[in-house]
């Protein structure tokens, strides 16, 4: 795999609210398959940002009295931060406000303009600020959208269109022949079956926001941001140091932006000229929480704040918790009673302890070069809850070994590090395959059986 080049993103993240664990569970789960493709000598990219612009953001922003680019600037910051204290280590942080971006992006329409993909119309329809888009009235509940409880807006301007239909016909191919791998397969499935729902040509602009980027030849209008915000992960490898990157390789997201993803945004650059060899490798989608069987909300009083996780636990444990409450793909309930019962069972009490029934010993040893087949084969395909489950069952049987050998009654010290020996060999395996997910803690782990110096990994809370 070695000098191979690897680029991931998440979605980027809008900034009408503060980071949330959902947020953090999509860029926790990019660092960790970013940090295991770097260990296995790719050239990485590891892209995540924020969606600066349109309606939601400007309606925030006067909320809080403030104007739209001072506002994006603080929320902005408070992402970088929680990423910082959750060990995150991205290549890039783009924000939709960047220069390079604007730029970037109005070409990128110059481009599906001159092409003649784009022409002028006028669109009716209902809008939801809190969703940015255009809904049908199958869609709402009770006259209302079913994720903001609001009612939309009847909106009637003139706009300008991209010719989607023309492009349906490839993209769907592609995805039939997993050229663009979706998944899990339900997701596949789903956008399978959005193609038979029948799609028609959509807006890429917007005459009546004006916190956007300008259309380069209609300035009454800016870019719908839903397409601006696709083309972020364009933007962001297009300088001549970069270009090599395309296409991605993982693109992270939850269920609700999926179609955005799947059938927009491979139809866009197909337009733009870009080639199908060169469409966006694998879409995947994961599940979302909830907690204690229901769906978390201020209101219910029941929101994981990762800000907190991170104080009470440390950046890896918080890391490692969220990893490991349910397969990566699927819907999970999780509440801060499991997470705490988890970090108890697997850490303090499992990896943490068994680290340290070792280490008072006194060993010293070296890093093994053997590769698990299997822990690659799972962290290849993104399935990082059974990697956390692999590594949980070789720390139960390193303690169980621990148990037969009874080192505490052999009288002899070069015996009783003797018989430890192979034990200490497997606790390094067992580092080099969770740094990934806690990476501070492996660090750890090697230096213990490196200097002999003991630390306490996981501290009772």
């Amino acid at each position: 795999m070695s000098n191979q080049k690897f680029y991931i993103t998440t979605p980027i993240y809008y900034v009408n609210a503060k980071p949330h664990i959902g947020h953090a569970y999509t860029t926790i789960a990019a660092d960790v398959l970013s940090r295991y493709h770097k260990s296995m000598g790719r050239d990485v990219f590891f892209l995540t940002g924020t969606d600066e612009h349109g309606a939601k953001i400007a309606e925030a922003a006067k909320k809080m009295g403030m104007e739209p680019l001072t506002f994006c600037n603080q929320m902005a910051e408070k992402f970088q931060k929680m990423w910082k204290s959750l060990g995150i280590e991205y290549s890039r942080f783009i924000r939709t406000t960047d220069q390079d971006h604007i730029e970037k992006a109005s070409g990128f329409l110059e481009k599906l303009k001159e092409n003649e993909h784009l022409y002028e119309g006028e669109y009716k329809g209902l809008y939801c600020v809190g969703c940015e888009k255009f809904l049908t009235d199958k869609e709402l509940v009770d006259g209302k959208c079913p994720d903001h409880n609001r009612e939309p807006e009847l909106i009637c301007e003139k706009n300008w269109f991209f010719r989607l239909k023309k492009f349906l016909p490839r993209v769907k191919e592609l995805i039939e022949k997993d050229k663009i791998l979706i998944a899990p397969e339900n997701s596949k499935k789903e956008v399978l079956g959005l193609f038979k729902q029948g799609l028609d040509n959509f807006s890429i602009s917007r005459q009546k926001v004006a916190w956007g980027i300008p259309l380069p030849w209609d300035q009454t209008q800016t870019i719908y941001v839903w397409v601006e915000a696709l083309l972020n992960y364009w933007t962001a490898v297009q300088d001549e140091n970069k270009g090599k990157l395309w296409p991605p390789d993982v693109q992270l997201m939850s269920h609700d932006i999926l179609k955005f993803h799947a059938i927009y945004w491979p139809a866009l650059l197909l337009a733009y000229g870009v080639r199908e060899e060169k469409s966006p490798n694998k879409i995947f989608v994961h599940g979302y929480f909830t907690t204690n069987g229901q769906k978390m909300s201020k209101s219910l009083g029941n929101v994981i704040d990762p800000n907190d996780l991170a104080k009470k636990y440390g950046a890896d444990s918080v890391r490692y918790l969220l990893m490991s409450q349910f397969p990566f793909g699927q819907d999970g309930d999780i509440s801060k009673e499991k997470l705490n019962a988890t970090y108890h069972a697997d850490l303090a009490n499992g990896l943490g302890n068994l680290v340290a029934r070792v280490a008072r010993f006194g060993i010293r040893n070296q890093e093994s070069g053997i590769r698990n087949q299997e822990y690659d084969n799972l962290m290849l395909n993104l399935r990082f809850y059974e990697v956390l489950k692999l590594i949980s069952e070789k720390v139960s049987e390193c303690n169980n070994l621990i148990e037969k050998i009874k080192p505490w009654e052999i009288k002899e010290e070069k015996k009783q590090k003797e018989s430890l020996r192979d034990v200490a060999a497997e606790i390094l395996v067992i580092a080099k395959m969770v740094a990934p997910f806690m990476p501070e803690t492996a660090k750890k782990i090697k230096r213990i059986f490196k200097t002999e110096k003991s630390e306490i990994l996981f501290p009772r809370v």
